[in-house]
């Protein structure tokens, strides 16, 4: 009898990370637990999917880890998905910074550290990091988003670069806007400048699970992201100043 995959999915009360672990459960029957800090939304959609709820802080992971290899055995896939976006600039003060980076970078590696010695033993395991977007690109309005998603970027390709050839796949997710509480609490800069193109969290799911199975490194929900990221490689310069025009924008109408 095949053994069902074990798949444990962060910040997933909402958004992204509900279609996810509803995606993971309806693809193949995986076992799915479900982390938030929201602990009756993370029970919810346990419920929904058939999976088993771990509440907690995704930047400490240590319980979830060891609670859902209770449940499941072995983890199969861990979806780094939990994230926050904290407004401001260099200015945004030290706890905006923090909580950016620990939750967008740390609760990554700590994740990592613990479950590489097990995937490595067995020459299996997957690694799914919601990135965005801001990662590949920037995030006006968010320097601590921005920042904090290049380094989740920058983790993850390590992470690929590493250990590829053990048996270990890296999946970074890089949508634009997507129908969230995250994109409503953007304010202005991210009305203006994601919500006409933004994706319903499922169509992001689906997007996931076609590049899981095409062992796609980048996972690009808004294929557009490809052409902007070669443009900022390319000429970087003329990049910057359109991000800047942007920008501006954003000051005008703000």
């Amino acid at each position: 009898m095949t053994r069902r995959l074990g798949v444990v999915v962060t910040g997933a009360g909402h958004g992204i990370g509900a279609a996810l672990a509803e995606a993971f459960a309806a693809a193949g029957g995986a076992r799915v637990v479900v982390n938030d800090l929201d602990a009756e939304a993370a029970a919810a959609v346990a419920e929904r999917i058939g999976g088993v709820a771990v509440p907690g802080d995704a930047s400490r992971p240590e319980e979830l880890i060891t609670a859902a290899r209770k449940e499941l055995g072995h983890i199969d896939v861990y979806c780094a998905n939990a994230g926050v976006a904290p407004v401001g600039g260099a200015d945004a003060g030290p706890a905006a910074w923090e909580s950016a980076w620990q939750v967008n970078v740390l609760a990554h590696v700590r994740a990592a550290e613990l479950l590489l010695p097990d995937w490595l033993e067995r020459g299996a395991g997957r690694f799914v990091a919601t990135v965005s977007a801001a990662g590949l690109l920037t995030s006006l309005g968010s320097a601590p988003y921005s920042v904090s998603k290049h380094g989740a970027l920058a983790f993850a390709e390590w992470l690929s670069a590493t250990y590829r050839h053990r048996g270990v796949r890296v999946h970074a997710v890089c949508p634009q806007g997507v129908r969230t509480r995250m994109l409503e609490e953007t304010g202005r800069a991210g009305q203006l400048l994601l919500a006409d193109e933004a994706l319903e969290p499922s169509v992001v799911a689906e997007e996931v699970m076609r590049g899981i199975a095409e062992e796609r490194f980048l996972i690009l929900p808004h294929p557009e992201v490809a052409r902007y990221y070669l443009a900022r490689a390319g000429d970087t310069d003329r990049w910057l100043g359109t991000m800047n025009r942007m920008q501006q924008r954003l000051e005008d109408e703000a």
